[in-house]
């Protein structure tokens, strides 16, 4: 693969780069979430980008830096839509909400999940790989850690000239650690610490800014509730899950200009339903709501919102963590109804027999204005002693192209040590 290290010849299949920062988030939507960038005007009285006067709104997608950090990793939660904020505790958890694990049921766990990556369009060395675990210290605390790797394989740097530029072998990762403890017999809270790694271009320059590989740190905080009531004849257990995610200081490529970019830092609640309907037959249902909480872009052309102080970097970029996480909540230029499409959705249903083999579906929605990622997802899961096999399978539900279309995810999990009661 070539990328075009030029200001005014960057183009990633209709995505053309402004400046050093952009050429940044295009690696980034090249390798994880969609962007549009034909030719467009500011329609004042939608409140949107268009192709011409009265015309559709254009996309509208929320960009970060480090997107990787809001890849699921996890096989069984790919099967079921990518929930995971509310569901039973496993070692996934650190991913979704880390504050289910101090009602984890093994005194030990461990996870390992591999994640082709852009296998539709023939790249075999793009891949996300995930280690992670916990380790209950008592009754009451349990600990864990994950280790996330994104390897975006090799690329051809090459001028505008079209003379090369060397090549690089673009990497990403973060590695966590997090407390959990039980407040009370069925409320658990927990608070994690992240550093963050991400060389995308490292060791390039365009128009003599060099491009450095960029460093961060963040910590997260999960909520984790549950019921248990009787649903007719059944028993059943209501999980509710709230997690904040990502928060952390804002990453630069360069040392040379002080324009950062935000972490993809994210609200999301769940809330699933276990019902046990024999001793052999059990049904999960579950529900995660997400909001990243990173300010909406706002056009060039909207003179009044986007350089107020003329300093030549939009002024939503200049925002600070707290400013930032606080705008995100009503700087959408549609208004209050646009904020509304920036919240995402995933269902899924998970059925367990004999505790021994579990068949799984989900649905995954974002709104066509805000990246359009919608799919059916499937898999299986087999457990044999301590062992845990998971597998998931995506299928697009849209004709936009997914990262993980057709592409089937693998993991394994350890449960080790005795179970608690």
């Amino acid at each position: 693969m070539v990328i075009y290290l030029h200001l005014t010849n960057l183009d990633f299949t209709r995505y053309r780069m402004k400046n050093i920062h952009s050429l940044i988030l295009g690696l980034v939507c090249l390798f994880g979430f969609s962007s549009s960038a034909d030719a467009q005007i500011w329609d004042a009285e939608k409140g949107c980008l268009t192709e011409s006067p009265g015309g559709p709104c254009l996309p509208n997608t929320l960009l970060s830096a480090v997107p990787f950090l809001r890849i699921n990793p996890d096989a069984r939660a790919g099967a079921m839509g990518d929930v995971g904020l509310a569901t039973s505790a496993d070692p996934n958890a650190m991913h979704f909400n880390a504050s289910k694990l101090a009602f984890a049921q093994n005194d030990l766990g461990v996870s390992a999940t591999y994640s082709p990556w852009l296998q539709g369009i023939g790249l075999k060395d793009v891949y996300l790989a995930y280690l992670s675990g916990y380790k209950r210290i008592n009754d009451l605390q349990t600990i864990g850690f994950d280790l996330r790797f994104f390897s975006l394989g090799q690329i051809d740097f090459t001028g505008p000239q079209g003379e090369s530029r060397g090549s690089g072998r673009p990497r990403e990762f973060s590695l966590s650690f997090a407390y959990a403890r039980k407040l009370a017999e069925t409320f658990s809270a927990s608070l994690s610490a992240k550093y963050i790694y991400s060389n995308l271009a490292s060791g390039q320059s365009i128009d003599n800014v060099n491009i450095t590989a960029a460093n961060a740190f963040s910590v997260d905080f999960g909520l984790n509730y549950y019921n248990d009531i009787v649903l007719g004849d059944y028993d059943a257990r209501i999980n509710y899950g709230l997690a904040v995610t990502n928060l952390g200081s804002r990453v630069t490529y360069t040392r040379e200009l002080d324009v950062r970019d935000f972490l993809p830092s994210n609200l999301g609640v769940g809330v699933a339903l276990d019902l046990n309907i024999d001793d052999y037959n059990m049904i999960t249902f579950a529900l995660d709501v997400n909001k990243l909480l990173v300010p909406t872009p706002i056009s060039p052309l909207d003179s009044t919102r986007f350089d107020l102080d003329e300093n030549g970097v939009a002024d939503f970029r200049e925002q600070n963590l707290i400013e930032g996480i606080t705008s995100s909540f009503f700087d959408a230029p549609g208004g209050f109804g646009e904020e509304l499409l920036e919240i995402y959705y995933s269902t899924g249903i998970e059925y367990w027999y004999d505790q021994q083999f579990a068949v799984r579906a989900g649905y995954y929605y974002e709104h066509p204005r805000k990246g359009d990622r919608r799919f059916l997802t499937l898999g299986l899961g087999l457990k044999y002693s301590t062992l845990n096999m998971n597998i998931s399978y995506l299928v697009p539900t849209t004709i936009r192209r997914s990262p993980l279309d057709n592409t089937l995810r693998f993991g394994v999990v350890f449960n080790l040590g005795e179970v608690a009661e």
